[in-house]
Formats: structure tokens, sequence, C-alpha cells
């Protein structure tokens, strides 16, 4: 598990560790990556549990990578409305729910940016 040293930024931690993962998963974390910044471009990149971490007036969203899947997490998932039916892991969770991203599998980019749009304003409360 990586951390953040003296000097780094998050923004190169991502950087390195989509570079590192040279496959479809590294493809979808960046895309991942650039639909939550497009959402909303005051959204803050952090690197926290050895992963990047998108957050504004609290966490928005982790991104993790497994062999399987990308999947990103949000926070508070559970009190999100998800009409498109994104979330598609954690879903028993109280709190949190997550949407895998698996190879090969389109995105609704538009649903995406709504489900991200909505965790900020559920965070600014």
């Amino acid at each position: 598990m990586r951390k953040l040293q003296p000097g780094e930024t998050a923004a190169e931690l991502i950087d390195a560790k989509i570079a590192v993962l040279n496959d479809w998963r590294g493809e979808t974390l960046a895309r991942v990556r650039r639909l939550i910044l497009e959402a909303d471009p005051n959204i803050v990149e952090e690197w926290k549990w050895g992963g990047p971490v998108w957050s504004r007036g609290g966490i928005i969203c982790t991104g993790e990578t497994y062999k399987a899947a990308v999947k990103t997490t949000f926070a508070r998932g559970a009190a999100l409305a998800d009409p498109k039916g994104l979330f598609n892991s954690s879903l028993d969770g109280g709190v949190r729910r997550a949407i895998d991203f698996r190879q090969g599998e389109a995105i609704d980019e538009a649903a995406f940016k709504a489900l991200i749009r909505a965790a900020v304003a559920l965070n600014a409360g």
C-alpha cells in the first residue's frame, strides 16, 4: 500500500497508479477519474488507504482496482437516488454503495456524473 510522500501530490500518485495498470483497469480508472472531475471541477483528489479518493465537503467516492473490476465506492451512496441503477455492489451496506466496472462494460457517463453531482450536493447539506 503506497503512501503519499512529502512533495508528492495525490494527482501524481493517481497518474502513477493508472500507468502501472497498463490494461483495461488503468483505462477504466482514468475514464472514471475524468468523469468525476468533469462532473464538478471543484472536487479535490486525495490519496488515502492506498488509493484515489475524490472529495468535496467530505468524501464523494474512492477508486479501487481489483483483478475483475474497477470499483467506485460512494461514501454516502445509500442516501443517493440512483434512477439508472448504476449501484451494483455493496447494496446491503447501511451507508455506502458501490459501482463495479468490469472489462468491456459500457459506462453511462451522464448517469455517473449525475451521481457525482448528487453526492456533492448531499455533502453540501
